[in-house]
């Protein structure tokens, strides 16, 4: 019997040739793990520039299990994953960049630690590496986080910006209750899931794919993610 996993994408403003370049790479992830039956569910945050018609047409006619839901103003990334988390229906749920931008062994990787239930929580994990391939001033911010992350929180996780992460029904119900709309969601997540007793989180290796083309971040959007993270220290922990 397949394996139903639930995979969501945030949308806002995709690029072109997004909807093809999500059939192929989620087809590719299939190969290294055939026994898995993705129910893909696309939610578009508001985009000024929206997915088209024939995009979504496209998904449906390639995808066997494929759901698209859409709302008229921009609320951020993770209003828009906790939107689709929300509505995903099965035991497990992974959720990535609508860019698919990393290379889909390791997405694999992701899926398959949680699939053997070593974690409730798996969370992609760059190297090095990464730091090649991404300006200047990102990759400032994501040292800067790290060392946060660290030193200053202690989570296990010192990589909490990488955009694929995947969980169970436990990770799932803890997901939900975060607050956090934009850049800072994924630290929210994992500040609190290493507060959880016994629920366990482990990070998967993954790499960047090549020519990725990386959004710029803005100061007043910094402004405000360094005013998340105070309302993410200071709020009680969730409930488990």
């Amino acid at each position: 019997m397949p394996i139903p996993v639930d995979l969501v994408l945030p949308c806002y403003n995709p690029p072109a040739g997004w909807a093809a370049n999500l059939i192929a790479s989620v087809r590719k992830v299939n190969t290294y793990l055939p026994q898995v039956a993705f129910t893909v569910r696309v939610v578009n945050d508001g985009s000024s520039q929206p997915p088209t018609p024939a995009d979504i047409d496209l998904l449906r006619s390639q995808l066997p299990d494929f759901h698209y839901d859409s709302y008229e103003q921009n609320q951020g990334k993770g209003y828009a994953l906790r939107h689709g988390v929300q509505a995903a229906q099965h035991a497990i749920c992974l959720f990535t960049d609508i860019d698919f931008p990393y290379e889909e062994q390791g997405v694999a990787a992701v899926l398959q630690t949680l699939l053997s239930q070593q974690c409730d929580v798996a969370v992609g994990s760059r190297n090095e590496a990464y730091y090649q391939h991404v300006p200047a001033a990102r990759t400032a911010i994501s040292r800067s986080l790290r060392f946060c992350t660290q030193h200053l929180l202690r989570l296990p996780v010192s990589d909490t910006q990488c955009g694929i992460k995947g969980f169970n029904q436990a990770g799932k119900a803890l997901f939900l209750q975060t607050q956090v709309n934009r850049y800072l969601f994924d630290l929210e997540f994992l500040y609190w899931a290493a507060r959880i007793p016994n629920l366990r989180v482990l990070p998967v290796q993954v790499q960047l794919k090549p020519g990725i083309i990386f959004s710029r971040m803005n100061f007043r959007l910094l402004l405000t993610e360094g005013y998340n993270l105070l309302r993410i220290i200071r709020r009680a922990t969730p409930a488990a």
